[in-house]
């Protein structure tokens, strides 16, 4: 897709600039102007436009570097003939960002072998032909494939005599926030190599604390309930010393041994519960590792609820169609038959056969109508799993509930393939006859069902949980939680319990999950005044945010200026966000540049060309003190496209900020924790936030405190709150799906009072409009 702009933030879309095929998919890349005609597709003082992308070629799962040309400033595109260019024979080769380099007089490509975690460096004259320059890698952040590299210079503290490169490198998963992120390296490149200044090498020294639990000699302390139907699994009788036979190599762990819910592999469910211990420090620190499956409020560990009554399954006499057994179809799901599902541990059906609309992949699709039943019960619960899509434009994957041939209820998946309960209060409908339907309209990704085992319960019943997590409970409730990365490697997460002073608790570490990446690590849990840095923590990230991902630059911006666009979106949940018909949206435009702050040279950020030309009418408030709780502002300071700027001052709160997108239920809060001196945005209670599991969170970077004061500008839209500590050096990117009528703003501080020093709050015009 082609998009032209003036002002970065009004757009135009033009037709689809370079079209894949069945032969070829077309992958990232970038596009330069050939000013001095070097490769011959231009013409004197018409100069070509070249885009060099990366080219998929699916009979073989190649991945290679190709050009098109266009003399139409873009309009209409030219393959070349002596596509790809650039061939390693790589199944993981992609994405490269070309510039030229007036320092060695050549073009330069950085482009990416993802799994090898390394930027490769190429020369050309002509952009025909490639040259191997280098490679830099691996470095720093390596929890997922590497991605869409860039490589550029900026002048420090606008010396232009004094002057760093930066190599941005994004990468899915293993970011700062979990999931898809971007981190940047400082350094020199002398036309050849990229040699970077903050590459982190060398372990971590483990915090100062009291130690809990090292996991060196047994469970002593521990109570272990281990699945019965799978042998030892998947605790064990006590810690184990290392990687599990079968398992990728283990690190991060203290001592000899740790928890590893490995045992067994991914299939066995289990829990670790730990004796009682009074909070008495400020901090829990310990090291986790493995699955990133949090635990979700409101789940329950039960297969089946006790005293279910079975409605509909689908154990049908083998080659018995669901015709036969007095169902009706329609489309491709005429003649079809309940599949034998897998193990069920990797489905979480009951009994051996479920419903699937995944037939000839994704492609099948129609209806299959249950013969009718009699509600009896006040709840009708049933397994979904398999596509979410609601009303996305591309057909839905739903179950349906009909009583007197009317939609009363409805369900979908969740983007899984792992299916768990859906259920529907039906109180209102008992003694009548109703019919279940299966609507399979969706032949893309994720187009398909999964149903098992309708049942009809006189209370709700509950999701099951497929945590791996481990977790901190008072009182019986689960007041603090933490889980893996999808990784072997064990990192350190900090709880702050100040609140929970004097408290009696204690730890369970769960493995509910069957699935991939359906184990545990844990080790070395310790009492702390101080949080123990993660590993993560230790590298530079463009954002700290969860949304800000395939961040690319423009070269030659006039006034030599750095203007960056990321991604707003995450793969950990991009296919299931409540948009359509898009997936996700651009972040604002930003410029780059570097900033000594603190004794070291820092990347810092705002956004380009500030939106000052949408800017509505604004609200003020200086030397105001907050006490502690919420303090509503005056309606001049709501609504749902905003420009905030405000700086505080530091009194004798723990944390303080903005509650942006605010309603009875919903906030967005924005703010500063003054013990962990860190910016945050924290999401949990933003609205929509059953996106995926991973979705709801608390995300933070580092932010220092300048002179007894923290500044913060933040953008805050529909649906998206990006934020700008400091001189920039700090930036959280967040989406929110909040209710259209959820846009107060107000003021909040926590544990003491904070002083506003000065606070401004303009509305935006919207770029449509």
């Amino acid at each position: 897709m082609l998009t032209v702009s003036r002002d970065l933030q009004h757009w135009e879309e033009l037709p689809v600039a370079i079209p894949y095929s069945t032969d070829e998919h077309i992958f990232s890349g970038s596009v330069v102007v050939d000013e001095r005609d070097t490769s011959g597709f231009g013409a004197p003082g018409a100069p070509a436009m070249v885009a060099v992308y990366t080219s998929w070629y699916p009979a073989t799962g190649i991945q290679a570097q190709s050009l098109a040309y266009s003399t139409d400033r873009g309009r209409t595109w030219t393959k070349y003939a002596g596509n790809p260019v650039l061939d390693l024979d790589s199944r993981e080769f992609r994405d490269p960002k070309v510039f030229w380099d007036t320092r060695s007089g050549q073009w330069t490509m950085a482009v990416v072998l993802a799994t090898e975690h390394k930027v490769s460096f190429y020369g050309s004259s002509d952009l025909r032909s490639w040259r191997h320059l280098s490679d830099f890698g691996p470095a720093n952040a390596v929890g997922g494939v590497w991605e869409v590299p860039d490589l550029f210079e900026l002048p420090v503290d606008g010396d232009p005599h004094h002057t760093k490169w930066i190599l941005v490198v994004n990468l899915n998963p293993g970011a700062v926030a979990g999931g898809s992120g971007a981190q940047y390296f400082i350094g020199d490149w002398d036309g050849t190599r990229f040699t970077a200044e903050n590459v982190v090498t060398g372990e971590p020294a483990p915090p100062a604390g009291r130690l809990f639990a090292d996991f060196e000699g047994d469970y002593a302390g521990w109570t272990v309930e281990n699945d019965p139907a799978s042998g030892p699994g998947p605790f064990g009788a006590g810690p184990y010393p290392g990687t599990v036979p079968g398992q990728q190599q283990v690190s991060g762990f203290q001592g000899r041994s740790l928890v590893n819910s490995f045992l067994g592999f991914d299939a066995p469910r289990g829990r670790m519960v730990s004796a009682d211990f009074t909070v008495d420090q400020d901090y829990v620190n310990l090291l986790v590792g493995g699955g990133a499956h949090p635990h979700l409020p409101g789940t329950t560990t039960a297969f089946v609820p006790a005293g279910a009554e079975p409605v509909l399954d689908f154990e049908l006499p083998d080659g018995q169609t669901y015709e036969q057994a007095g169902w009706s179809a329609t489309g491709g799901l005429r003649d079809r038959a309940p599949v034998v599902g897998p193990a069920r541990s990797e489905r979480g059906h009951v009994g051996d056969k479920l419903l699937t609309t995944f037939l000839e992949g994704d492609s099948t699709t129609g209806t299959l109508t249950s013969p009718g039943f009699t509600i009896d019960r006040n709840h009708l619960s049933l397994l979904v799993g398999g596509g979410g899509h609601v009303d996305d434009g591309a057909g839905r994957t739903v179950v349906e509930l009909l009583v007197d041939g009317r939609v009363v209820r409805s369900a979908t998946g969740n983007f899984s393939g792992f299916v768990n309960w859906r259920g529907w209060d039906v109180s209102e409908f008992r003694g009548r006859s109703a019919e279940l339907r299966i609507v399979d309209e969706n032949s893309g990704g994720w187009g398909h069902l999964l149903v098992d085992h309708l049942i009809a319960t006189d209370e709700p019943v509950l999701p099951r949980s497929v945590e791996t997590a481990v977790n901190l409970v008072v009182d019986g409730e689960v007041v603090r939680t933490a889980t893996g990365r999808d990784s072997e490697r064990l990192d350190w997460v900090s709880w702050d319990v100040r609140d929970l002073a004097g408290r009696r608790a204690h730890l369970e570490i769960n493995d509910f999950n069957s699935g991939g990446w359906g184990h545990i690590l844990v080790d070395h849990v310790m009492f702390a005044d101080r949080p123990a840095p993660g590993e993560l923590e230790r590298y530079d990230w463009v954002d700290y945010g969860k949304d800000f991902y395939a961040a690319v630059s423009y070269d030659n911006v006039p006034g030599g200026r750095r203007v960056v666009i990321g991604w707003m979106n995450n793969w950990q949940y991009a296919g299931s966000i409540p948009t359509s018909p898009w997936r996700g949206a651009m972040a604002l435009p930003r410029e780059f540049g570097l900033r000594t702050i603190d004794g070291e040279v820092r990347l810092v950020q705002k956004p380009a060309g500030r939106p000052t030309a949408l800017r509505g009418a604004a609200f003020t408030l200086h030397d105001a003190t907050v006490p502690p709780g919420v303090l509503d502002l005056p309606a001049a300071a709501d609504g749902s496209v905003l420009e905030i700027q405000a700086e505080f001052e530091l009194r004798d709160a723990d944390r303080f900020g903005l509650q942006v997108r605010a309603g009875d239920q919903e906030r967005t809060l924005i703010g500063y924790d003054v013990g962990a001196r860190r910016l945050f945005v924290d999401r949990t209670h933003s609205g929509l936030v059953d996106v995926g599991p991973l979705f709801p969170g608390v995300h933070s970077g580092p932010l220092s405190i300048d002179g007894n004061r923290v500044r913060m500008t933040a953008y805050v839209d529909r649906s998206s709150v990006e934020v700008f500590g400091g001189a920039g050096e700090t930036t959280i990117t967040d989406q929110v799906f909040p209710s259209p009528t959820s846009d107060r703003t107000r003021l909040f501080a926590e544990g003491g009072e904070v002083l506003v020093r000065s606070l401004t709050v303009r509305p935006l015009r919207s770029v449509w409009g």
